[in-house]
């Protein structure tokens, strides 16, 4: 759920062109706060993908080298004033019917970027969904517009942030069947994190075909 501060209705905007740039500053904190336990620090969801309508939120995904814990990643991010979400369902996901461990954290408050940061193990099947996600939208330009179509038309019968989310996630579900085909097609591979975490303003992707 959001915190207080984050309470306003869901708007999907067209894209923006300045979201890259706001990833990339951010990815650039978030790498010097986590150093070496961040193995890559990914741009995922749907600003990720230029042209897609989203809500004006960044998604930031951070790879680390396992299932994320508590103990170890949080004290460097709430130093920052990074909040972390205490949901269930912030902490664990089921992705390609695999239970898998997560920390999400909300931004601190008054941040001039909405966003989230997203901690997953690197070699875990959410963290090749969210990129596959944008991988494939990224690459498939009919796929994206009618992603952005879908989820334009639902904010208008579903502006409540739970039931936009829960009739998303059910589309959600379809979109990466879609996803799959195109993997096994093109032969798209997750790479490997990078041999050194990044020390400055990230790329924003790390999948072939990518930007």
């Amino acid at each position: 759920m959001p915190f207080p501060d984050e309470i306003a209705p869901v708007e999907v905007l067209p894209h923006r062109a300045h979201w890259a740039g706001d990833f990339d500053l951010l990815a650039a904190e978030l790498s010097a706060a986590l150093g070496p336990l961040a193995l890559a620090v990914d741009h995922v969801g749907s600003t990720s993908v230029p042209g897609l309508a989203a809500k004006d939120c960044v998604d930031i995904q951070v790879r680390v080298a396992a299932p994320p814990e508590p103990a170890s990643l949080a004290p460097p991010l709430t130093a920052l004033g990074y909040r972390l979400r205490p949901e269930p369902w912030n902490r664990k996901e089921l992705s390609g019917g695999v239970s898998c461990r997560k920390l999400v954290f909300a931004p601190p408050v008054g941040a001039a970027v909405r966003h989230n940061v997203h901690l997953r193990a690197h070699d875990g099947p959410n963290a090749r969904f969210a990129l596959l996600f944008r991988d494939h939208l990224r690459a498939d330009a009919a796929a994206r517009d009618a992603w952005g179509a879908f989820k334009t038309r639902l904010v208008r019968s579903a502006p409540d942030l739970f039931e936009y989310g829960q009739i998303k996630a059910s589309a959600t579900t379809v979109l990466m069947l879609a996803a799959e085909r195109w993997a096994a097609d093109t032969g798209w591979r997750v790479p490997p994190p990078p041999a050194r975490p990044p020390t400055g303003p990230a790329s924003g992707g790390v999948g072939p075909g990518t930007d």
